[in-house]
């Protein structure tokens, strides 16, 4: 079907129809979310672990028509979110051609789109706007100013076309003018100055704003969205009351609830999915990394107030696999299958994303790093290896046993080294971790009972002495190696 290229031609559609040319961005969203309600169709499809939670709350801010804001901490899925919001507008809708405010060709709110109108009537020509193009984005500094969200006289513009800087010919629109009949967000809102937050609130309750001491009546279509970090309000900045009082509702996020959730967000965005050798990721090495996330969130030594970004599990897993694959490549294995000893490569992807209180950062983030990876692996043996027996592998141990890994040993090799260990294999046959009976995931299964026994304190585990008995010291050159217990993989 031909999409009308006039005034004239568009009047005969249904966008000439009263209800159409009255309805306002909001209502649209709201219709079309309506819809999608009574079809049963996924909303915010991507956003995992919100179901609940968040989600109901959004479809009731959007049904209500409010300007509303995401509070919650760092890597919540709060930027996501409102760039889905694009999936409740229209496919397209019709704008006045050259219109620098998406201009509705019934009801102009700029003086070119008036001064179009009225000079051309019916042919006035129209332009169809995309979905895609209706989501404008601004993420709040504190050196934002009132011309790049409203906008401000352009003297070359007045010159050129012999107008007075009075006359709103000469403005140079900004963000939230280009934002008219879209969805215009502001991401970390406390950093954006007091002066900047009024002129908003004005514009959303007066639609009037001042530009260089010049009046300017904009009579502007958009739905305001916000998100912010409650960690800012004190921090860097705050949400002036009146602004505040005009967002029509605060929708709390959160992070995972289960380590469940946790797993399925982190697969989702982690990059996996990768050229070369083929990745086989057990799912207690993906349950492990997740726990590290729990942990942090937990940890005193660890700043709560900025909490611990579901970026990091997802950061932590990229490198894992990357380590395995680097292994791979040098023993020349066929299948990537990732390890516990290479979540402990993986301490750069942690150590940068843990904000530290006063007693953690005497410690050193290394140091917190490596306790929230020893304690991870030990809730993941806990939950599935629990009441196994595994009296013979800590008596092996206790004996002077003792296991040195190397990582970039191949798995077959590694698999040799662990039968040393009596009852070992059968511990983990017996939980069933290692189900597709291939050497790497038997591997990898036998480091996380080891880990396991570590967090219990039953083993100890160094990296000069690998895996001994508990609370075990160096005694010299020969520990180790002969009387003691083999030294494998050195």
């Amino acid at each position: 079907m031909t999409k009308p290229t006039t005034l004239g031609d568009l009047k005969q559609t249904e966008w000439g129809s009263d209800v159409r040319i009255r309805r306002t961005v909001k209502d649209e969203m709201r219709e079309n979310l309506i819809c999608l309600l009574e079809n049963g169709s996924p909303l915010f499809p991507g956003i995992v672990g919100y179901e609940d939670t968040v989600i109901p709350q959004l479809v009731n801010a959007v049904l209500s028509r409010h300007n509303f804001i995401l509070l919650g901490l760092r890597g919540q899925a709060k930027s996501r979110i409102l760039r889905q919001l694009v999936t409740l507008l229209d496919e397209e809708i019709p704008i006045l051609a050259g219109s620098e405010v998406n201009d509705n060709p019934f009801a102009p709110i700029s003086k070119y789109g008036r001064e179009l109108v009225t000079e051309r009537g019916d042919h006035a020509p129209i332009a169809w706007l995309p979905r895609d193009a209706r989501f404008v984005e601004k993420l709040a500094t504190p050196d934002v100013t009132i011309a790049d969200i409203i906008g401000d006289v352009d003297p070359i513009k007045a010159a050129r076309g012999g107008h007075l800087l009075s006359d709103e010919l000469t403005m140079h629109f900004g963000l939230l003018p280009r934002a008219n009949r879209a969805v215009f967000a502001i991401n970390e809102l406390p950093d954006l100055a007091g002066k900047i937050q009024v002129g908003l609130f004005n514009i959303m309750q007066e639609g009037d704003v001042q530009v260089k001491g010049y009046p300017v009546r904009l009579n502007l279509d958009v739905a305001l969205v916000f998100t912010a970090n409650p960690e800012d309000y004190t921090a860097r900045g705050k949400i002036i009351t009146p602004l505040k009082d005009r967002i029509g509702s605060e929708i709390l996020t959160h992070y995972p609830y289960t380590v469940e959730l946790g797993v399925a967000i982190t697969r989702q965005e982690a990059w996996l999915v990768r050229t070369g050798r083929p990745l086989r990721l057990p799912d207690f090495i993906a349950e492990l990394i997740e726990r590290i996330a729990f942990e942090a969130r937990e940890d005193k030594r660890v700043d709560r107030r900025s909490g611990v970004s579901q970026r990091l599990p997802i950061s932590v897993l990229e490198n894992v696999v990357s380590n395995a694959e680097r292994r791979t490549i040098l023993t020349k294995e066929k299948t990537v299958v990732p390890r516990i000893s290479d979540i402990y490569a993986a301490l750069p992807a942690i150590t940068g994303k843990l904000e530290l209180e006063y007693e953690g950062e005497l410690q050193g983030p290394e140091v917190i790093a490596k306790d929230l990876i020893r304690r991870a692996a030990g809730k993941t043996f806990e939950a599935r290896v629990g009441g196994a027996n595994v009296d013979d592998s800590v008596h092996w141990f206790d004996e002077g046993g003792a296991l040195k890994i190397s990582m970039d040993e191949r798995s077959e090799t590694c698999l040799k080294g662990f039968s040393v260990v009596p009852g070992l294999l059968d511990v983990i046959d017996q939980v069933g971790l290692a189900a597709k009976k291939d050497p790497a995931t038997m591997v990898a299964a036998c480091e996380l009972v080891l880990e396991g026994l570590v967090a219990e304190k039953r083993i100890s585990r160094s990296d000069e002495l690998g895996y001994v008995r508990a609370r075990a010291e160096p005694k010299g050159p020969g520990y180790g190696k002969t009387g003691g217990g083999p030294n494998l993989f050195s």
